[in-house]
């Protein structure tokens, strides 16, 4: 009997959470379900080790990726699934997939079904196994898994872009670190041996750079230590939810940023509750499952409490407006998709167009952001330049004087 997280809500919208001991998440979320409870999380109870050892377990998404092109193709050919996971488990170069599917296989041949198999495997995500089994109800497999890998790789090609973008200023700001501990670190103390050598009355300006560096070059090992202490706190604070919504809820006031982020995940909310509905999944099945496309803790619980309307009988676009989880246009297309019956053609639109949305928001972003820190770069090493070198004008000029 393991340890489980349970949350979940009761017809009045009161919010539970607890620790209890079961033989499964699956039995436990039943055991609640008939309780009258609406469970939106299960998770095994773990320690940090253990935690770690799972996140490395994860399947990639490229390599789930691939494997879901080749099995279709295996399918569609006329393999048995059992032939086809075979073939797939000697050819896989992950070792953790080749392990994966072998377990997969031998519950197949064990009379149990596709998605169940791969839901018992750690690793996988929920929206995989989802499809699999609308897949399953619906007879047309190999379809099924085709839009799940259309999904895929509109939301890989997504993510590519975003990271992308992100690589040139990343790049920038660690060059701009290293320029400025060298400046700090062994340009600035030379430069404090040579005045002190001189006996010059130094400026303020000048006293206050050099004691600076004199210290961040004794104390280096100090400030790495304090630099990775401060990092762990704040991956300690980030695991408490309260820190980890409000920190949420800031990001998403952030100008520009805040609303890419937002868009962000909207998007990949639509394509994925898109793909599952055009899979044949039930609208309040498709939901449940479409809520791990959310990375915020504020839109998490925003999104919960539109589950619960929507299980009440509440429309969903207004659900989504007014827990505030979508912004105006896309609550007014989904409504839209709502009353002409076209709500899987609709979040497809909808996600086409925050893709292209997030392509110009991110074109204008790195406008922006890249002479932004091209200008407090130039200050920075500017500050530095003119507090070393203002003492030798000083001096040049008493020289003159003097002369």
């Amino acid at each position: 009997m393991a340890h489980f997280v349970i949350k979940a809500t009761d017809d009045q919208g009161r919010r539970l959470e607890q620790i209890e001991q079961a033989a499964s998440a699956s039995e436990l979320r039943e055991r609640y379900r008939q309780q009258g409870y609406w469970v939106y999380e299960v998770r095994q109870r773990q320690a940090l080790a253990e935690q770690w050892r799972l996140r490395k377990q994860q399947i990639p998404k490229e390599t789930l990726l691939v494997f879901s092109q080749q099995f279709v193709t295996l399918v569609k050919a006329g393999l048995p699934i059992p032939r086809a996971l075979e073939l797939l488990e000697s050819r896989a170069r992950n070792p953790r997939l080749r392990t994966l599917l072998g377990d997969v296989r031998a519950r197949v041949r064990g009379g149990e079904l596709l998605s169940e198999a791969f839901r018992r495997q750690a690793g996988i995500p929920e929206i995989f196994t989802t499809t699999l089994m609308a897949g399953e109800r619906s007879g047309n497999l190999a379809e099924v898994l085709n839009r799940y890998i259309q999904y895929q790789r509109l939301a890989l090609s997504v993510r590519r872009k975003l990271l992308g973008a992100m690589i040139y200023p990343s790049v920038l700001l660690c060059l701009v670190v290293v320029v400025l501990s060298f400046l700090v670190t062994y340009v600035v103390p030379r430069f404090g041996q040579l005045y002190n050598s001189l006996g010059a009355k130094l400026p303020s300006l000048t006293v206050f750079m050099l004691t600076f560096g004199n210290l961040t070059r004794h104390y280096f090992p100090l400030f790495v230590v304090l630099a990775a202490l401060a990092a762990m706190g704040a991956g300690l604070a980030w695991r408490t939810p309260r820190i980890r919504a409000q920190l949420d809820r800031w990001l998403l006031r952030v100008p520009v940023a805040g609303e890419i982020w937002w868009k962000y995940q909207i998007a990949l909310m639509s394509r994925t509750l898109g793909t599952l509905l055009l899979g044949g999944i039930p609208v309040v099945t498709a939901i449940e499952t479409a809520g791990s496309a959310f990375r915020g803790e504020n839109l998490r619980a925003g999104w919960r409490a539109t589950m619960r309307d929507v299980r009440e009988g509440k429309a969903f676009a207004e659900s989504l407006q007014r827990h505030k989880v979508a912004p105006p246009l896309a609550v007014e297309m989904i409504e839209v998709g709502e009353q002409t019956g076209a709500l899987p053609q609709m979040l497809a639109s909808l996600a086409e167009f925050y893709d292209d949305d997030l392509n110009n928001s991110m074109t204008a972003l790195m406008a922006l952001i890249e002479p932004a820190i091209l200008i407090v770069v130039g200050s920075l090493v500017a500050l530095v330049l003119i507090a070393l070198y203002l003492p030798i004008f000083s001096l040049g000029a008493g020289i003159m004087k003097g002369s």
